[in-house]
């Protein structure tokens, strides 16, 4: 949830440099709600509080309820997980398709996450055409840009050397047909696990 709260603090607008600094929003972005919403010294009040930076804490309060949002997302798409595996196949779809984003959020494309769950809810239709559509969408969209704490203590952007999810979609694809709990976590599943 760290590389979230960065990632959601990039895309509020940085003063140019010499204007004032309102916050440091990966901090108050990994909040507890609490904290974030009703402490009058902390969370976005701290940044409402400091002069000019109004608009930065609205800015704020939005980043952290999408931010929210997509913590959220992740609980769905684990009950459907968990729902998938104990062959509740219809509530698991109706789970994953709760799970699906816009396509941006936060100035952030959501196509690889989106590409995923209709993976997914594809294996679990038995629909092979849809499934090898949205790898196809994973697989072509362009690896995302991860940022990863060094020794140091700085941050450096690095990609993957895969998709995100595009194993699980790959394993979905080689034990099609089979029950979701051993396409999803069977090792025999997964190409580049054998």
């Amino acid at each position: 949830m760290v590389f979230l709260a960065m990632l959601l603090a990039a895309a509020i607008a940085s003063p140019p440099a010499g204007e004032l600094q309102c916050g440091d929003e990966a901090r108050l972005l990994n909040q507890d709600i609490t904290t974030f919403d009703q402490d009058p010294r902390d969370g976005w009040r701290s940044v409402a509080n400091r002069p000019g930076c109004r608009a930065h804490a609205a800015d704020l309060l939005r980043a952290y309820r999408a931010m929210l949002q997509m913590r959220l997302d992740g609980l769905v798409w684990h009950e459907g997980q968990l729902r998938a595996e104990l062959g509740q196949t219809a509530e698991a779809i109706r789970l994953f398709r709760r799970a699906r984003r816009p396509d941006v959020v936060l100035g952030q494309s959501q196509v690889i996450w989106n590409a995923y769950v209709d993976a997914t809810i594809a294996f679990l239709e038995s629909d092979r055409a849809a499934l090898l559509g949205a790898r196809a969408r994973l697989a072509a969209t362009p690896t995302p840009t991860i940022m990863g704490r060094q020794s140091d203590g700085s941050l450096r952007a690095s990609k993957p050397a895969r998709q995100p999810n595009l194993d699980v979609v790959d394993g979905l694809i080689a034990c099609f047909g089979r029950p979701y709990a051993e396409a999803y976590g069977s090792s025999d599943c997964r190409p580049e696990s054998r």
